[in-house]
C-alpha cells in the first residue's frame, strides 16, 4: 500500500503543479461554503479530486492560493486563511484539510476574525500530535513542525477549545503518521483504506466529507 500511495503521488502532485484551473472554477453553488486546505508542499490544485467532489455536491469551494506550496510557519498560513474568508466575506464555512492543512485550519479557528465565519473543519490524514518521522535533522526545516515534542506544536495541541468543531479522517494505517491523526475532544473517524495521499483523491472519502460537512448544519455530532 505504501508503494501504490507514492505512485499516486508521483503522479498527482506533478498534474496540479502544471494544472491550471481558474481558482474560482468551483465558486458557484448553494450549499455549505467550502475552504480547502492542502498539505505541505501541495499546491492548492493537488486538492482538485476532492474540491470537485465536493463541488458536485452543491457546495462552492474556495481554494487558498496564498498558501503557495504551505511550507510557512502556522501563525502566518492561518493570516492567509483569514484573508480568503474575509475577500470573499464568507460566513458559515467549513474548512476541508489534509494533513498539514488541518494544522493550519485550527491555527486560523483561534483568531477571532475567523472563528465567528467558520462551522467546524473535516481534516484528511492531519498529524495533530505530530510524526516520529520528523527527526531531528529535519528541525531547521518545514518538517521540523510536525516534530511531537516541537514547541509550535505542543501549543496548538494546548488549544483546546476549537476541537469539538473538528472531524478528523484518519486512515487505518498512515506511512507518514504512525501515530495516527485522533485529536482529544474532535469527532474521530478511521477508514478501512490506508496511506497518507490516497484517502483525498477517494470518491468514497470524498462522500464522508460531505456528510460531516452537513453534521455541522444538523448539529447531528
Amino acid at each position: 500500500m505504501v508503494a501504490r500511495d507514492w505512485a499516486h503521488v508521483g503522479v498527482r502532485w506533478p498534474a496540479s503543479v502544471v494544472d491550471r484551473t481558474p481558482v474560482d472554477a468551483w465558486a458557484s453553488g448553494d450549499g455549505v461554503p467550502v475552504v480547502m486546505l492542502p498539505g505541505i508542499w501541495e499546491p492548492w490544485r493537488y486538492l482538485r479530486p476532492l474540491a470537485e467532489r465536493l463541488h458536485a455536491r452543491g457546495h462552492p469551494v474556495f481554494p487558498v492560493p496564498g498558501l503557495r506550496f504551505n511550507g510557512d510557519d502556522l501563525a502566518a498560513s492561518a493570516e492567509v486563511v483569514a484573508y480568503v474568508l474575509d475577500e470573499h466575506d464568507l460566513t458559515g464555512v467549513v474548512l476541508v484539510a489534509h494533513s498539514k492543512g488541518g494544522l493550519v485550519g485550527k491555527q486560523a479557528m483561534l483568531l477571532p476574525d475567523v472563528v465567528a465565519r467558520v462551522r467546524g473543519m473535516v481534516t484528511v490524514c492531519t498529524p495533530f500530535a505530530g510524526s516520529k518521522l520528523a527527526w531531528p535533522i529535519f528541525a531547521r526545516t518545514p518538517l521540523g513542525l510536525f516534530s511531537p515534542r516541537g514547541a509550535v506544536l505542543l501549543a496548538l495541541a494546548a488549544e483546546r477549545v476549537v476541537n469539538a468543531r473538528i472531524t478528523s479522517i484518519g486512515a487505518a494505517w498512515d506511512e507518514m503518521i504512525p501515530e495516527g491523526s485522533a485529536l482529544m475532544g474532535a469527532r474521530n473517524i478511521t477508514l478501512q483504506m490506508e496511506g497518507h495521499f490516497l484517502p483525498v483523491a477517494d470518491a468514497g472519502v470524498a462522500d464522508l466529507v460531505h456528510t460531516e460537512i452537513d453534521r455541522f448544519v444538523t448539529g447531528d455530532r
